[in-house]
């Protein structure tokens, strides 16, 4: 904390945060306004301030009933603070615990954050947290027909990059609007590297409450284009996939609304039939250093309408509609993975510029 708060004081400042933006235990925003720092607002990702939104749920703006800060949603409609929303700031503080998978939005907005400081001239300054998932790189590289809020940039679906490293990429690459770069301070994580597997305390998400189901989400999440459920509405989210009338199964699960995590789950009261993977995470998924793909290719292979498996949202979570495309030409997980290979090699040629930490 030392070394970032001289660079607050006599400042007025913007923070954006959620509910693991701490200092041990205590919120950040508590802990600088207790140090007299003048934060003058708050801006929310998805999932809102206090993280207790469902994904994709819309975020109002409000009032921190705590401290009486303005909360500016940065999700929906309003991605990218406006030049009214930082006329009384000097600088934006970025700190969210991210988990290193593109269609996980907090690298959006920091995209637009950056974006935002850029071209109002403020400067931006990211407190690096470390990545759960940043020990490996793999999966297709985004397009640029496919950008949307769920991936833009030009990254595979695991990037290996704190986020720290990924607004030095931003500025360096010059993948901002218009080229433009903002002026950036990153903290660095003290005795981080990206051969360290971090457990986080704190779920970054609602639906992302184990470190089992924030490693299975890279393969997992690519499910959310398809029609088998990843266990939302039940006690266990991303730690299972099933749906109604699947016939490999070895658990069943019924999805209801819970509050806060899944207002209208898929297959809502239906039982569904499917696979528990939490073993399988933590005995090998973890370790395997890959995005998983058996499930998705055995799953479409075994779905009797296959017409109806993906959804259009698959090829923006995927990034690309070549996935797609090879799965349903059955094209093995092997051979789809070597399709990745020009395309990680490509990009690990970029992320070598950026790192701040030694790498795996």
């Amino acid at each position: 904390m030392q070394e970032y708060l001289p660079l607050l004081k006599e400042k007025r400042v913007a923070l954006v945060v959620n509910q693991t933006s701490v200092i041990g235990k205590t919120a950040l925003v508590d802990s600088l306004m207790a140090l007299n720092i003048n934060v003058k607002k708050i801006f929310a990702p998805e999932h809102g301030f206090r993280g207790t939104a469902e994904a994709g749920a819309k975020i109002a703006d409000t009032i921190d009933k705590k401290t009486g800060l303005p909360v500016i949603s940065l999700y929906g409609n309003h991605t990218k603070p406006n030049s009214g929303d930082l006329a009384d700031v000097d600088l934006v503080v970025y700190d969210i615990q991210d988990v290193g998978v593109r269609f996980f939005t907090y690298i959006s907005t920091l995209h637009y954050v950056m974006e935002a400081c850029a071209e109002n001239k403020k400067e931006l300054i990211v407190l690096d947290r470390p990545n759960p998932n940043g020990f490996y790189v793999d999966g297709p590289v985004l397009e640029k027909p496919f950008i949307s809020f769920v991936g833009m940039d030009a990254v595979p679906v695991v990037y290996g990059m704190t986020c720290g490293e990924y607004a030095e990429m931003l500025n360096g690459e010059g993948w901002l609007k218009k080229g433009e770069t903002c002026k950036l301070h990153v903290i660095k994580v003290t005795g981080y590297t990206h051969k360290t597997q971090c457990v986080l305390t704190i779920a970054p998400s609602p639906n992302l409450a184990t470190m089992a189901a924030i490693y299975l989400y890279p393969s997992l999440g690519l499910f959310e284009g398809t029609n088998v459920s990843v266990g939302r509405g039940t006690s266990m989210p991303f730690e299972l996939i099933g749906k109604p009338g699947f016939l490999e199964s070895d658990t069943e699960f019924t999805p209801h609304p819970i509050p806060g995590k899944a207002e209208n789950p898929m297959y809502n009261g239906q039982l569904c039939k499917g696979v528990h993977l939490t073993r399988f995470a933590n005995d090998f998924v973890k370790n395997s250093n890959q995005i998983y793909l058996f499930w998705l290719c055995g799953l479409y292979k075994d779905e009797t309408n296959k017409d109806k498996f993906f959804m259009p949202f698959f090829d923006k979570l995927a990034g690309t509609d070549v996935l797609r495309k090879q799965i349903q030409q059955g094209m093995s997980p092997d051979d789809i993975r070597k399709s990745w290979k020009p395309g990680l090699d490509a990009f690990k040629k970029i992320r070598a510029k950026y790192l701040l930490y030694e790498d795996f």
